[in-house]
């Protein structure tokens, strides 16, 4: 998926859409996508002037979108149809390595378990095939 699709399937936009791109999704399984993280990022700004490390707050973000993708491709549905997805936990976070700029974000999640409406995702990011981050997600799917 290019940008633009991947903005029929994520209701956010700049700045919290951290999403560029789809490699691969298997509908009920798992999604690869990737962030270009670049210093033009507006929270760079403050975190930290000098020395920029991405928030591990929206690296779980970031993830949680990637998620929130394969949620919506596996139900066949978009938030034009009058469906979001919230983050609505998080277990197991770990950040192992800072992510900086220049550094492509690898977003992988793995479809774990759907109980009512509630999805539970297996999650990691990773720079050059290192991890830098990886947490159990559950994402919440609603009507909007």
């Amino acid at each position: 998926m290019d940008i633009n699709q991947v903005r029929e399937y994520l209701p956010h936009r700049y700045p919290f859409l951290l999403v560029d791109r789809v490699v691969s999704v298997e509908p009920g399984k798992r999604i690869e996508a990737y962030k270009n993280v670049s210093i033009n990022e507006p929270f760079f700004n403050g975190h930290f002037p000098h020395e920029p490390i991405m928030p591990g707050v929206l690296i779980i973000e970031a993830m949680a979108q990637a998620a929130g993708i394969l949620g919506f491709v596996t139900a066949n549905k978009k938030p034009a149809d009058g469906f979001i997805y919230f983050l609505v936990g998080s277990d197991k976070a770990r950040f192992k390595r800072p992510v900086v700029p220049g550094d492509r974000l690898t977003l992988h999640a793995e479809w774990l378990t759907l109980r009512r409406n509630i999805g539970k995702f297996s999650c990691r990011a990773e720079v050059d095939g290192k991890v830098v981050a990886v947490s159990d997600l559950l994402v919440a799917e609603q009507r909007s």
